[in-house]
């Protein structure tokens, strides 16, 4: 609260933020990383207008509606491994919350006695309770500690450590108490986008697999193209059991989170017992105008207009990066897909609250570009309709910033 620096945002159009004075902002970060086809999209918007005429709300407790049905089976086809069944919320945390009350229930229906969780080092799962106790115990989760469940980590797989990575887990899951793995594929975002190889991934799943684990993919960020593909799992060998999507997955334009599962896990609720049951629930689960926003996000990634602007975004990102990467300034440039993240060499070392952030966020918006750096980490995510003209002065700036430091 003390020391923000507050910009009234009055309008939105395309890659461009205005604020009250009039001033015009590119967003490179898509808003939080959410917005894939920029500000007010007009074709989303006229199916949310066509939605709202029909059924803007219904409770979905003994009701369902066709954009329910429709998100369900849209996504169910895109997804691997037959990830048929779905449960509606309204943001990443809550997906992830989820996924994790699913995984322990799984086993206790059973009566299996299951309830250790496994994450990566530095992971980030959201901000309720459940997040936290599987995301890294930071100065986020400090007055909250004697509150959280026990996580065990392991260290994100790099090519000097995956034979010790490879062996702990196999030590933490060798007494069959483990519920679940929860893991961010490809790349942990808000550590700094941090990125790992696929490969390594889905030699940590096989081994969560042989011994009966339940794998659970973080897709909030990584979902939707951003990393190359659909999703960042669809670059794995190794599937996962519980997928969890928000984000990108209205295009930013409504809350919306969902946890999707596959019939195994379903069908350890499916009982006569109604404590067998999962018991939760929100007052907009399933909440159709969010829903019509996600058919329509679906639609335009499946556009080839949308699919050559990934595509273009993805070879310009890849061509800065090189351009830049042997900078004074950069200790390393990385990216994964349309995700490029410039790490700044700093004498502070690296991390979230690295007084080079503020500094960079302040240089970046003067200039006219939205960018939210993690810590001394500048992150370039823009909008999939981005023109050439737009990202090369956002990377005009960036060259200016680096040449200062």
């Amino acid at each position: 609260m003390k020391g923000a620096h507050i910009t009234p945002i009055v309008k939105g159009e395309g890659v461009f933020l205005y604020d009250e004075d009039g001033k015009k902002y590119i967003d490179a970060v898509s808003s939080w990383w959410v917005k894939i086809h920029g500000h007010s999209n007009p074709y989303i918007g006229s199916k949310l207008a066509e939605q709202f005429a029909e059924l803007d709300h219904v409770i979905f407790a003994g009701f369902t509606h066709p954009k329910a049905v429709e998100v369900a089976d849209r996504l169910s086809k895109i997804l691997p491994d037959e990830m048929n069944k779905i449960f509606f919320s309204d943001n990443g945390s809550t997906a992830n919350e989820i996924a994790l009350k699913m995984a322990l229930q799984f086993w206790h229906n059973q009566g299996i006695d299951k309830r250790k969780v496994i994450a990566f080092e530095g992971a980030y799962h959201g901000d309720t309770f459940g997040g936290m106790s599987v995301s890294a115990r930071t100065t986020f989760s400090d007055p909250f500690s004697h509150h959280l469940f026990e996580t065990q980590y392991i260290p994100t797989p790099t090519k000097e450590n995956i034979g010790e990575v490879l062996n702990l887990m196999t030590d933490l899951v060798k007494d069959n108490d483990v519920a679940a793995f929860i893991y961010e594929p490809l790349v942990q975002g808000v550590r700094g986008m941090v990125m790992y190889e696929a490969d390594y991934l889905g030699e940590i799943l096989k081994i969560a697999k042989d011994y009966d684990v339940l794998c659970i993919a973080d897709e909030v960020m990584t979902g939707f193209g951003r990393t190359g593909t659909m999703f960042a799992s669809d670059q794995v060998e190794v599937k996962p059991d519980i997928v969890t999507l928000s984000k990108a997955l209205t295009a930013g334009v409504m809350a919306l989170g969902v946890t999707m599962c596959n019939d195994s896990i379903y069908d350890a609720f499916y009982s006569d017992d109604k404590s067998k049951a999962f018991l939760h629930g929100h007052s907009f689960t399933g909440n159709p105008m969010a829903c019509a926003a996600v058919c329509a996000n679906l639609d335009l990634l499946e556009s080839e207009k949308v699919k050559s602007e990934l595509s273009g975004l993805i070879d310009l990102q890849t061509e800065f990066r090189k351009s830049i990467q042997d900078h004074d300034a950069v200790a390393e440039a990385r990216q994964q897909g349309a995700i490029l993240a410039i790490e700044l060499i700093t004498s502070e070392g690296s991390g979230y609250y690295n007084d080079l952030g503020p500094k960079a966020y302040q240089y970046f918006l003067e200039r006219g570009v939205v960018m939210r750096p993690l810590g001394n980490v500048l992150i370039i995510m823009p909008p999939y309709c981005i023109n050439e003209k737009d990202l090369s002065y956002v990377y005009t700036q960036v060259r200016s910033f680096l040449n200062e430091l």
